[in-house]
């Protein structure tokens, strides 16, 4: 928080994290991966890639969105990724 201003810095892009969810094989997946790979290396952020088919409490959440992007740990976007509104959301 900006005391002097009494608003809300926004976080740097490079200190951002995006998480895909997805599965092997999903098409959708690997076009999502395209799109944030990308974004990512123009921003600076890191991102990773998580297996629903490994983790129980993911395929819970969100089997019938997937892919799945986070940005932070909160839910950005399902099935379809927009680079641009990836890349404004990471505040580039």
């Amino acid at each position: 928080m900006d005391a002097m201003f009494g608003r809300t810095k926004k976080k740097d892009a490079a200190s951002r994290v995006v998480t895909l969810i997805g599965k092997p094989g999903c098409h959708l997946c690997d076009d999502a991966r395209v799109v944030i790979e990308a974004v990512c290396a123009e921003t600076g952020a890191s991102w990773e890639e998580k297996d629903i088919t490994r983790d129980e409490e993911l395929h819970r959440a969100y089997w019938e969105q997937i892919p799945v992007v986070l940005i932070d740990g909160e839910q950005h976007t399902f099935w379809r990724v927009d680079a641009g509104r990836l890349r404004r959301e990471l505040g580039a």
